[in-house]
């Protein structure tokens, strides 16, 4: 296994260039989705993937505003809408894609249970099965690039939670706080699981779990009018970033498992200091998520309910 120790130290506001390269984002439009599209639109071309047209176009011109020559575009994506997926994947237009970045999530603030148009609970349906079956779609441009990698973003949140496999829709139990972390928990489960099917198949693809520790809209910068943040805000968050970070600094352990050469397939990274904040480091996997059981229920399970399976594309020859 490769060691960092041996490469010079992972610096984030110093990026590698990664001229050539295509990688989408899901959810790029605001959020930490956003700050991964704009610090990765320096090094490489970006595609946002977003359910919201309008949102995606200001987005898109944030970016090319702050980060000179950036060659960022977007394309509809609604995860909770898994028949549209197929034909989001083919409006990307290209031949090859070298990274994905599940990020895109859904999280509600109160009850009632609310579901997807394909009956799924909302959190779930979007966060987890969404990005499950658009791995299934995006498979054979992972595949036909040389390294590429699925790198999907959890939540500290996730940590806390168990899944129950009997009870994936939440039907029986059902809070938006503790049904957010077990769609977080699952989207990092699936990941893992991802990474260990590509490695039995001898795949080229990797897949890595990122988690951006805490994250708050009142210590990210502003960009406006993507994102503005108030003098107010800023005063009431300052006590905060003793512990936590801004959204910026959330997509730091994204934009690493991206672009460090030195990360590998089935590791967890995430923020250094009592993994809320900081530069990105690798951690260990956490215990409940190294139970491959339950990680396979929950393919089985999500292969049942959408109708489809990420498996390994053979690579076309060159």
């Amino acid at each position: 296994m490769s060691s960092t120790s041996s490469t010079p130290p992972w610096d984030v506001h110093r990026l590698p260039r990664a001229d050539g390269r295509v990688v989408l984002v899901t959810g790029g439009n605001a959020g930490i989705g956003y700050f991964v599209a704009e610090q990765l639109s320096a090094t490489g071309a970006v595609v946002l993937g977003s359910r919201n047209p309008a949102k995606a176009e200001v987005a898109t011109a944030s970016i090319r505003s702050r980060v000179p020559g950036a060659r960022v575009r977007a394309v509809r994506l609604d995860l909770a809408d898994l028949s549209s997926l197929g034909t989001a994947v083919e409006s990307l237009g290209v031949e090859y894609l070298d990274a994905v970045v599940h990020n895109a999530g859904v999280a509600l603030d109160a009850p009632p249970r609310r579901e997807t148009g394909d009956g799924h609970e909302l959190m779930f349906g979007t966060n987890h099965l969404g990005h499950f079956a658009l791995t299934h779609w995006l498979m054979p441009l992972l595949s036909a690039a040389p390294e590429a990698r699925v790198v999907t973003v959890g939540s500290f949140a996730a940590k806390s939670e168990r899944l129950d496999p009997d009870d994936l829709q939440s039907r029986k139990d059902y809070s938006p706080k503790r049904t957010y972390g077990r769609s977080k928990l699952a989207q990092m489960y699936f990941g893992l699981e991802l990474d260990r099917r590509l490695r039995a198949a001898d795949s080229t693809v990797a897949s890595v779990v990122v988690h951006p520790g805490g994250a708050l809209d009142s210590l990210t910068p502003s960009r406006p009018p993507v994102h503005v943040r108030t003098a107010g805000a800023r005063l009431r968050g300052a006590p905060a970033a003793l512990l936590v970070q801004g959204k910026h600094a959330g997509a730091w352990p994204a934009v690493r498992a991206v672009l460090d050469p030195t990360v590998r397939g089935g590791q967890l990274w995430g923020p250094r200091v009592f993994s809320l904040r900081g530069k990105p480091r690798r951690e260990g996997v956490w215990n409940h998520l190294t139970d491959t059981s339950v990680a396979a229920r929950l393919w089985d399970a999500s292969r049942d309910l959408t109708g489809v399976e990420p498996r390994h594309h053979p690579r076309t020859p060159s």
